[in-house]
């Protein structure tokens, strides 16, 4: 055999190695986490906290004067109302919120369904010793607010509204309402904020007719606004954050006296004016309220035409504490 042939055997075999060779994929496949993984013992214990808080402002507050809290939580103290007095307002909230979080268990996962029934049962079980263990007097009337009606609608709709809010954050759900609206909501042509609204109203409009009275529905619904804007403060955060894009053409010089004022990193966003068709960079800068006017000094003495717009964070979610 002479050099040619032996080249041109040896190039065929390597060949066929190559082409023997699987492709290694690129791109890394994230590993799927385990049940156990994705559940937190700092989630239950919260989750055990927010659970203790809702039942505490609904038991002490909203019950003892037939105030009515929002979804699922206040359809059962109306049934309570209406039925033997062995169904409580306990045995209830387990009934109708248990089968709902199991309904939406494809939809929300089963970590989620998981924690919400936790919380509805720590919910459930603390409302029961309050009401029936403890030697608190909750039969008559609030024993913090007596039966002044809106103190205990603004103070029972807050402190509810922090158990419920508490469950969001952690994960879970104080109440099946929310599963309702994901599930049912898309089918109606409807948002789920707007769902949960008209079922409130619905509710409110029954517990009138039942009563014959109007009075406790019209202050329920002060709870329900009470806990609604609670829920937003506990789950987006009470000072929020605030976004600032920077359109400047000094890049380097902004980032430099942000990051020495600040002492914290941003991000470039290398971008084209559409109209001036001018090179130009977008810079990102994450700030709390009573920087703003601060950064907004700095950039307009480096570049004075520079383009600021401000936006508000509801949360921020960091991988360190690091600058980025």
């Amino acid at each position: 055999m002479d050099n040619k042939e032996l080249i041109e055997k040896i190039d065929g075999e390597e060949a066929q190695a190559v082409e023997a060779v699987p492709a290694t994929p690129t791109v890394k496949k994230r590993r799927r986490k385990t049940l156990k993984e994705q559940l937190h013992f700092s989630n239950f214990l919260m989750l055990t906290v927010a659970g203790i808080i809702n039942a505490f402002g609904v038991t002490v507050f909203l019950s003892p004067v037939k105030l009515y809290d929002s979804g699922i939580s206040g359809t059962s103290m109306l049934l309570e109302q209406i039925t033997p007095a062995w169904l409580s307002l306990s045995v209830f909230l387990i009934l109708l919120n248990v089968p709902l979080f199991l309904y939406g268990m494809k939809k929300q996962g089963v970590p989620f369904t998981i924690y919400a029934i936790y919380a509805v049962a720590v919910y459930s079980i603390t409302a029961w010793l309050i009401r029936d263990v403890l030697p608190i007097d909750v039969s008559i009337a609030s024993p913090l607010a007596g039966e002044d009606l809106l103190l205990c609608a603004l103070f029972g709709g807050l402190i509810s509204g922090m158990g419920s809010g508490l469950a969001i954050r952690f994960g879970g759900a104080m109440d099946g309402i929310e599963v309702m609206a994901v599930v049912f909501a898309k089918k109606l042509g409807i948002t789920v904020g707007t769902f949960v609204m008209m079922y409130n109203i619905v509710l409110y409009v029954i517990c009138g007719f039942v009563i014959e009275s109007w009075i406790l529905p019209l202050y329920s619904i002060v709870t329900y606004m009470a806990a609604l804007k609670t829920v937003d403060f506990i789950v987006e955060g009470i000072d929020r954050s605030k976004e600032a894009m920077i359109v400047t053409s000094c890049p380097d010089e902004v980032c430099a006296a942000l990051s020495e004022a600040f002492e914290k990193g941003m991000t470039r966003i290398e971008a084209r004016g559409g109209y001036s068709n001018a090179e130009k960079t977008i810079v990102y800068f994450v700030l709390n309220r009573f920087q703003v006017v601060k950064m907004r000094d700095i950039v307009h003495e480096i570049d004075p035409k520079a383009y600021i717009t401000i936006s508000e964070v509801a949360d921020v979610f960091r991988a360190n504490q690091g600058k980025a």
